[in-house]
Order: C-alpha cells, then sequence, then structure tokens
C-alpha cells in the first residue's frame, strides 16, 4: 500500500504508529463508549496534520458507534436515549453558539476540574448510593452537547450520568450511541465543508479500520469479564483522565 497517497508524510512507521494508538483507544471505547481522542490525539499530532485529526477521529468514532450499535444494540436503554438525545442536540446548537461569540478557553479548566474532582471523589468510594435523577439528563445532556460542539469532547459527561443509572452492558452501548449522534453532527458540518472532498481521510480511515475494530473486540472483551464496581472503576479512571486532559491543555494554551 502506498500510504502517501492517504496523507503526506504517511509512512510505514506512521501507520504502524497510528494503528498502535488506535488500537488502545478503541479498547477504551469498547469498553467506555467515548474516549479515543484522549490517547489517539496525541499520538496522530506527531504523524499528521492537527487539523486533519478531528476529522479522522469523528469518521472513526461514528463508524466504531455504528459497529457496536449493530452488535449490541438491544442493550441500548432507548428511555435514557430519549431523555439525552433532546438536551444533546439543544447543547450543541447552544455551543456552536457560543463558540462564536465567547472565549473559548474560559470553559475548559473549570470543567476539567469539575470533572477531575468528581472522579477522583468516586474512585475515593465517595459515590452517592443513590442513582441520579432522571431530570439529571437535562443538564448532563446539554452541557455535553455544549462541549462536544466547542471543543469535540463531552463523552464523559453522558459517562457519569449513565454510570449512576444504568448497568455496564447498557452503559456502554447507550454511551456509544450518543457519542455516534454526536460525532454524526459534526461529521455533516465537515462534509458541508469539503473537509472530506479529497477522499484522503476517508481512505486513511479504511486503511486504519483494522486497528479499530481490534480495540473494539478486545474493549468489549474486557468490559464482558469485568463486575459492575471494576466497570465503574475504570470508566471514572477514564473520566479522571479526560478532566485532567482539558485542564492541562488549556493550561498549555
Amino acid at each position: 500500500m502506498d500510504l502517501s497517497t492517504l496523507l503526506p508524510a504517511t509512512t510505514l512507521p506512521a501507520y504502524a504508529a497510528m494503528s498502535a494508538a488506535l488500537v488502545v483507544a478503541y479498547v477504551i471505547f469498547g469498553i467506555a463508549g467515548f474516549g479515543t481522542a484522549l490517547v489517539a490525539a496525541p499520538v496522530l499530532a506527531y504523524v499528521m496534520p492537527v487539523t486533519q485529526i478531528v476529522p479522522l477521529l469523528a469518521l472513526m468514532d461514528c463508524s466504531a458507534a455504528l459497529l457496536n450499535l449493530a452488535r449490541d444494540g438491544h442493550a441500548a436503554d432507548r428511555a435514557e436515549l430519549r431523555r439525552l438525545v433532546p438536551c444533546l442536540l439543544a447543547g450543541s446548537l447552544i455551543g456552536a453558539a457560543l463558540l462564536l461569540r465567547l472565549r473559548a478557553d474560559l470553559l475548559p479548566p473549570v470543567l476539567g476540574a469539575f470533572v477531575t474532582a468528581y472522579a477522583f471523589w468516586s474512585l475515593l468510594g465517595r459515590r452517592p448510593a443513590a442513582q441520579l435523577a432522571p431530570a439529571a439528563a437535562v443538564p448532563f445532556g446539554l452541557v455535553g452537547g455544549i462541549c462536544s460542539a466547542m471543543f469535540g469532547s463531552g463523552g464523559f459527561l453522558y459517562a457519569i450520568y449513565l454510570s449512576s443509572r444504568l448497568d455496564k452492558d447498557a452503559m456502554r452501548v447507550t454511551q456509544s450511541t450518543l457519542i455516534g449522534l454526536s460525532t454524526l453532527t459534526r461529521l455533516v458540518l465537515f462534509l458541508l465543508a469539503g473537509v472530506y472532498a479529497g477522499a484522503a481521510l476517508p481512505k486513511l480511515a479504511v486503511a486504519l479500520a483494522p486497528a479499530m475494530m481490534l480495540g473494539l473486540w478486545a474493549g468489549r472483551r474486557i468490559t464482558l469479564r469485568m463486575s459492575r464496581e471494576q466497570f465503574l472503576r475504570a470508566v471514572n479512571v477514564i473520566v479522571l483522565f479526560s478532566g485532567a486532559a482539558l485542564v492541562l491543555r488549556a493550561w498549555l494554551a
């Protein structure tokens, strides 16, 4: 395969590095239904233009969510989707509007600090015994949609809400479905902007699809062997790193 036809300077070592990063990223996605950018983006930034990372991951995350839905769609909690999806869509519109009007660097450190503190609190066993109320879908869905539109990262907020209310299988598939809907919105915007017009990114996504599918398979297998407590701990660790990454990104900006 002539990898240079997919993206400039995409050599075999670069392809191997991208594949390795995506396997790990989609193991996390297979477990928690989100978090690919946390692992993949820093590695991809070394081997491809930063401006192409978000469109590539949007294409692959949407594909991964569809694969999960095709395999385990029966486990998705439709009641939670009915609560969260309208809030997610409304939040995405609000986030797009805010992105044009506000300083986008103000929210990430505050949100990241909150999420990091929550994850620490949960990992230390301070998690409340009662599950979150259904009404909590409104703030979590809205803020998650806003963050997805403004920063391309809102999955950890859905995870906090869903992990409080669902068992591990329902949470994983429901979370993956929400991420698929969120990335689909971005895909449409990228298509309208002509980002995929040259076919280089779709070709690269196809070339990297084996790494994505291997990661998804491994993540699903790991999840099936976990107890609910182990699963929640894994989700909280991913949430912790997601929040810390937001704080670090704001600090380094």
